[in-house]
């Protein structure tokens, strides 16, 4: 008896940012999390490699073991400097050179928050900072809203990535307008990496079925009664929906259709 074996799915390419390449598709942040415990034991499961440190919010000596940054080696993890909690194009510059000075690469992720109550992006500070961080080698993944212009003059001012949230940050409220991040990945160049909203894997799964080239999440993880579990779940979802993304899916139809031929049909 011969077996034979079904034919691989296609193989993707891999993710790259800034001239930088990635296996995995999904990146996570360090906040939030009950223990630190908790968090390294999530991102092993996450199986993610660009892991975001919120360089205003942690203690950047290595050597206490109470810090974030103890627990996440250079050589296991591509640490991404974050600016979160940044309200002007001026303190996120300020923090993204700190972060370098401190022994971080040249990638930042960029946040300037507009409004301190829904926490959106100011898109204007945020292509103020974009401008002067790229003149100054930085490789910039800016955060941002879902709106298309903005995106596209992120790109134009030299971001290596973009990245639109889903909805607001620590929502998990999932992804609210697929159309337009659809339309962002379809008009830009650059990667387009989904950032903030996302709440579990059936979120995560339908983000990345709309194309895109990654998620960065964080409070999904960290508020979850088992954040490690999560975090698995949250890997398997964006495999599933990156593999379904590049099968593409069947055409959607108002009527029923037979999933048999009637042809040859016997009477």
């Amino acid at each position: 008896m011969t077996t034979t074996l079904a034919p691989e799915p296609t193989l993707d390419t891999p993710l790259v940012i800034g001239g930088r390449s990635f296996r995995s598709r999904l990146m996570v942040g360090t906040g939030k999390y009950r223990t630190n415990a908790d968090m390294v034991h999530s991102i092993e499961a996450s199986g993610a490699e660009i892991v975001t440190v919120a360089v205003r919010r942690v203690d950047l000596d290595r050597t206490k073991e109470e810090g974030v940054l103890h627990h996440l080696s250079p050589e296991q993890y591509f640490l991404l400097a974050n600016t979160a909690g940044c309200y002007s194009a001026d303190e996120a510059i300020r923090y993204a050179r700190l972060a370098r000075e401190a022994g971080f690469n040249d990638f930042v992720k960029l946040e300037v928050i507009g409004d301190r109550e829904t926490l959106l992006p100011d898109g204007e500070g945020l292509l103020t900072a974009t401008r002067e961080l790229v003149r100054d080698g930085f490789k910039v993944l800016a955060y941002t809203n879902d709106d298309l212009i903005t995106a596209l003059r992120l790109q134009d001012a030299g971001a290596a990535a973009v990245m639109p949230l889903a909805s607001p940050i620590g929502s998990g409220l999932g992804l609210l307008n697929p159309y337009s991040i659809r339309t962002i990945k379809r008009r830009l160049s650059v990667p387009v990496i989904v950032d903030a909203g996302v709440g579990t894997a059936s979120d995560a799964c339908l983000t990345m079925e709309q194309g895109v080239d990654g998620i960065l999440m964080n409070t999904a993880l960290a508020e979850a009664r088992e954040p490690a579990a999560m975090a698995y779940a949250m890997r398997l979802a964006v495999d599933a929906g990156r593999a379904a993304f590049l099968a593409g899916r069947m055409p959607r139809r108002e009527v029923a259709m037979p999933s048999s031929p009637v042809r040859g049909m016997l009477e």
